[in-house]
C-alpha cells in the first residue's frame, strides 16, 4: 500500500515513520526543501525519543521517502494525509490556509480515486471546506474523479509519540463511504491486530473529538491549579487532596498534577480555537475561557512567588533554572511556562543561568547569549544562584546532590514549579523551599 504525508512537521514525520515501520510505502511530502535534504540525510527537525533512528532506518529501506513535490507521487498512492500546519490567527481560531492549499493542490493534479485524510487539528466544518475545495478544482479542470475525505486527529503526547503511534488506546477515524472505512482499516489494522479499535464516526464528530479531549485535558490541569492555589491560602495540601479525589475511580489520577501552567503546541492551541469556534456560531465556552485565564495566570505564579520572598526587589539577582521545554521528553517551547517566566525575570532585572537537557538550542533562538547564560549541566546553572526555579520535571533533575548544589548557590531558595522534591529533605539541608499548592 502506497500513502503521501503532506507536511513533516511533528504530526506528519511521526505518521509516516510509523506507516512506513509497518511496511507501508509512504511519500513525506514538505514544500521546505531544505528540511527535505536534511531528512534524506538523516538530521531530524525534531527531538523525540527513537524518532531519528526509525527515520533513518525506514529511509534506507526504501520505505520512506522524502520528496518536496505532491505531483511527484499523486497518482502512485491510494491515500493522503495532510498534516500541514494550522496556526493560530490574532483572534485564537486555526488559520487553515495551509491545509486548503493541499486540497487545492490535489483537486489541480489528481487523476484517479483518492482517499482525503485531514491529520492537522482543525476546526469542525475543515473537511467540508477541504470537499467543497478539491471539487471546485476538478470542476475546473472538467474532470469527474471520485474522491472521498475523512478526518482522523492525531493524539500523540510529544516525549512518547512513537509509542502512542504504535500502540494506540485508540483510533478516531471520521468517514463519509465504505470505500474509506476499508482502506483506513487496511492502513491501521497492522497496529492493531489484537484488539482492533478503531472508533468510526461522521467527521464532523471526528473533527470535534480532537478538541474535545484537549480541552478535558486541559480542564483538569488549571481545575488542578486553581484548588492548588486555594489550598495554599487554607493550609491545605494539594498533593494529599489529588490522592484523595484521584482514588475516585470516577475521577482517577491522569492529568490531576499541579503546576506552573501548560504549555505545548496543543493544548494552548486547541482551546483557543475550540473557544472561537463557538463565538463563530454564537455560544460562549465558559468554563473553556476560565481554563485558559487560569492557565495564562499560573504561568506567572513562579514569578510572583519570588517576588514575594525577595520582598519585589528582584534587580540584580542571580536566578537559576532547571527545565525549560514545556514538558519532559521533547525540545518543543511552544506556550511554555518558562518563556513567560524569563520575560519577567528579564524585565525585573534579574541575571537567569538555564539548563535544560535538550531545549538550550530552541531557547537560544528565541533569547540570545547575552540575555542567558546557557549552563554545562545542573550544578553549573546554580553557581552564584540566589535561588534555584525547577520548571520542567526531567529525570535528570529528580535526585541532585543538594549538597553540593547548596555549595554553589549563594542562598538555598528552591522554588518547586512541579512539585517533585519532599519538603523534609529540602530542609534538612537547609533549602527555604517553595511548593505549588501548600
Amino acid at each position: 500500500m502506497k500513502i503521501a504525508i503532506v507536511g513533516t512537521g511533528y504530526v506528519g514525520l511521526v505518521t509516516g515513520t510509523c506507516f512506513a515501520e509497518m511496511g507501508t510505502e509512504v511519500y513525506c511530502v514538505d514544500i521546505d526543501k531544505k528540511k527535505i535534504e536534511n531528512l534524506r540525510n538523516g538530521i531530524i527537525p525534531i527531538y523525540e525519543p527513537g524518532l531519528e533512528e526509525m527515520v533513518n532506518r525506514n529511509y534506507n529501506s526504501g520505505r520512506l521517502k522524502f520528496i518536496t513535490d505532491l505531483a511527484e507521487c499523486i497518482n502512485d498512492v491510494e491515500v493522503i494525509f495532510s498534516a500541514v500546519g494550522t496556526p493560530p490567527d490574532e483572534d485564537g481560531s486555526a488559520d487553515l490556509r495551509y491545509v486548503l492549499d493541499v486540497a487545492r493542490q490535489i483537486g489541480r493534479t489528481m487523476n484517479d480515486y483518492l482517499l482525503v485524510v485531514t491529520k492537522s487539528t482543525v476546526p469542525v466544518g475543515t473537511a467540508r471546506k477541504v470537499k467543497q475545495t478539491i471539487q471546485e478544482e476538478l470542476d475546473r479542470r472538467g474532470l469527474a474523479i471520485p474522491f472521498d475525505i475523512a478526518s482522523n486527529p492525531e493524539f500523540l503526547k510529544e516525549g512518547a509519540a512513537i509509542k502512542d503511534f504504535m500502540s494506540p488506546d485508540r483510533v478516531v477515524v471520521g468517514i463519509e463511504s465504505e470505500r474509506a472505512e476499508k482502506l483506513m482499516s487496511k492502513l491501521y489494522r497492522p497496529f492493531l491486530l489484537n484488539n482492533f479499535r478503531v472508533i468510526y464516526m461522521d467527521v464532523p464528530s471526528a473533527e470535534m473529538t480532537k478538541y474535545a479531549a484537549n480541552s478535558m485535558l486541559a480542564t483538569r490541569i488549571s481545575f488542578m491549579n486553581d484548588i492548588a492555589n486555594l489550598c495554599e491560602i487554607v493550609g491545605a495540601d494539594v498533593n494529599m487532596v489529588r490522592k484523595g479525589i484521584g482514588a475516585d475511580v470516577r475521577i482517577g489520577n491522569h492529568f490531576l498534577y499541579p503546576g506552573c501552567g501548560y504549555g505545548g503546541s496543543c493544548f494552548p492551541k486547541d482551546v483557543k480555537a475550540l473557544i472561537q469556534t463557538a463565538k463563530q456560531n454564537g455560544y460562549a465556552m465558559r468554563l473553556l475561557q476560565a481554563v485558559e485565564d487560569i492557565n495564562e495566570d499560573q504561568k506567572t505564579l513562579l514569578f510572583r512567588k519570588l517576588q514575594k520572598q525577595f520582598d519585589n526587589n528582584l534587580s540584580g539577582k542571580c536566578i537559576a533554572l532547571w527545565g525549560l521545554a514545556f514538558k519532559p521528553e521533547t525540545d518543543d517551547m511552544r506556550e511554555a511556562p518558562s518563556l513567560v517566566l524569563i520575560e519577567n525575570l528579564l524585565a525585573a532585572g534579574c541575571k537567569i543561568r538555564a539548563y535544560d537537557p535538550v531545549a538550550m538550542e530552541e531557547a537560544a533562538r528565541r533569547f540570545s547569549a547575552d540575555k542567558i547564560y546557557y549552563s554545562k549541566d545542573i550544578y553549573d546553572t546554580v553557581v552564584d544562584a540566589d535561588a534555584l526555579i525547577l520548571i520542567t520535571e526531567w529525570k535528570e533533575f529528580r535526585l541532585p546532590s543538594w549538597s553540593a548544589v547548596k555549595k554553589l548557590m549563594n542562598t538555598p531558595i528552591l522554588l518547586d514549579g512541579r512539585n517533585i522534591y519532599e519538603t523534609d529533605e529540602l530542609e534538612e539541608h537547609g533549602f527555604t523551599y517553595h511548593r505549588i499548592g501548600r
